[in-house]
């Protein structure tokens, strides 16, 4: 059974010929909490976009928990599917932190599909990697303190979303381990905009994702945003600024 994403599109609220943006969530996010709540669907709309979103596998209100992969090759190909289901030729990609490792992998596979490709709070590397699922399973189970503070944020965050499948997003992070990110194997040809928040520990490793896309000749930008974090950088007007700005070129 191939991995179903829960897409759905939001048409612009005028007519226009601009490309269809793909927005990929975070992993313990979903597409309400980062595009629809933090402003961006009214936005792109507003300019003319038709949206389309997804929900990754285990994540949103009604979160789809199809047997099978989870891993980023089967979510890629999911992408794939979805994109290709709109019958609107490429799409703008954006996607954030865990939606921008998506993002690239998909963009670099797929370069026919991507027209330009925006990345937000993403890294070089691949922070579900270092989670401690032993940890978290314990502290679930039994209230055992999270000695990880990497895990115990990403538990934090989880938990304060009342849809949270702790179960489905631990199952994730197993699916996610089995293909560890390596942005070197393959890098977009599409235009490409990276992002974060200045006060972004994850996107310290940021500078090396734009060496690779120089190196391979790939068209890139970088905007940093002003007192931001991982966790507010999403819902900045200057991020929507520089999207929209990137998007028009």
């Amino acid at each position: 059974m191939s991995l179903d994403l829960n897409l759905r599109v939001i048409s612009a609220n005028s007519g226009s010929n601009a490309p269809t943006t793909l927005l990929i969530h975070g992993f313990a996010s979903s597409a309400e909490l980062n595009w629809e709540r933090s402003g961006w669907i009214k936005h792109l709309t507003g300019e003319g976009r038709n949206v389309a979103l997804v929900d990754l596998p285990g994540h949103g209100s009604e979160p789809r928990t199809n047997p099978g992969s989870w891993a980023p090759s089967a979510i890629r190909a999911a992408l794939t599917a979805a994109v290709e289901s709109l019958d609107c030729g490429s799409v703008d990609v954006l996607g954030y932190s865990l939606g921008s490792r998506l993002g690239w992998e998909f963009a670099a596979y797929h370069p026919h599909l991507v027209r330009r490709l925006i990345m937000g709070g993403p890294a070089s590397i691949d922070p579900l990697a270092a989670f401690a699922l032993d940890q978290a399973r314990a502290f679930l189970e039994n209230g055992e303190a999270i000695a990880d503070d990497y895990t115990a944020k990403v538990m934090q965050i989880a938990q304060a979303e009342p849809d949270t499948d702790s179960a489905a997003l631990f199952r994730l992070i197993e699916a996610i381990k089995t293909e560890p990110y390596n942005p070197a194997a393959k890098v977009p040809t599409a235009p490409t905009l990276l992002v974060a928040g200045d006060q972004d520990d994850l996107a310290t490793t940021m500078p090396q994702l734009r060496r690779l896309l120089t190196t391979a000749g790939t068209e890139s930008a970088v905007a940093w945003l002003a007192g931001r974090n991982h966790a507010n950088a999403i819902t900045s007007r200057d991020f929507k600024l520089r999207a929209s700005e990137f998007l028009a070129g």
